[in-house]
């Protein structure tokens, strides 16, 4: 079976200028410790697969790229690799990485690697979430448009489920095609601001109290 996946190609080749070589090399390095690592696109961007279980993924973004273990909660950091803290913190573990010179040593990513696929071996798994009473399903376009703004996507992981529900409703409830694109592109910057969808409302109920 063929490990590769040309999707991952194209995916590389249409990334800045700056990830492509962040992207190839972090490629390259997940086939030298995972031989086995099997490629596919997951919501968006490439992912590498291990006995049919998320092992890493990747991700461009406008200045920056991503790299991050799916059981990353789980591994020892016994390199002091992840960011957990600061105006560094991305989609993954390693924090924004904007060159090949953020990234950490071959053999010490390696570790990390191997590491990761050690638990999948032993079918270590992260505990469940506890169930929502509101059940959250993020339309695929609205999930793309999240991926290439990380600030965004971090900060609308961290709403409540209602809060998420309110911004997914205004945006599919817009009749035309513009005034959709419209209202996800204010969603997208109200998110990278840290605002709730009806923050003006909010302000002024405070200042009225």
């Amino acid at each position: 079976m063929n490990s590769k996946d040309e999707r991952i190609d194209v995916y590389i080749a249409n990334s800045r200028d700056f990830a492509v070589p962040v992207l190839e090399h972090l490629r390259h390095l997940v086939h030298r410790y995972c031989p086995q690592a099997q490629e596919t696109l997951k919501w968006g961007f490439p992912h590498f697969m291990y006995h049919k279980t998320i092992l890493c993924s990747m991700a461009s973004f406008t200045s920056h790229c991503a790299f991050g273990f799916w059981n990353g909660k789980l591994l020892e950091d016994s390199h002091g690799l992840f960011i957990t803290e600061g105006n560094e913190k991305a989609m993954g573990q390693l924090g924004q990485i904007r060159s090949l010179k953020d990234l950490p040593k071959d053999e010490i990513l390696g570790l990390y690697i191997m590491q990761s696929m050690t638990l999948i071996e032993q079918g270590v798994k992260l505990p469940k979430k506890p169930k929502s009473d509101v059940q959250i399903t993020v339309p695929d376009e609205i999930h793309a448009a999240l991926l290439q703004h990380s600030d965004a996507f971090e900060y609308f992981n961290k709403l409540s489920n209602s809060h998420k529900k309110e911004y997914l409703q205004w945006i599919s409830e817009a009749k035309l095609e513009a005034t959709r694109a419209k209202r996800l592109s204010t969603m997208i910057q109200w998110l990278e601001e840290g605002r709730n969808l009806n923050w003006k409302y909010e302000g002024k109920m405070k200042n009225s109290s």
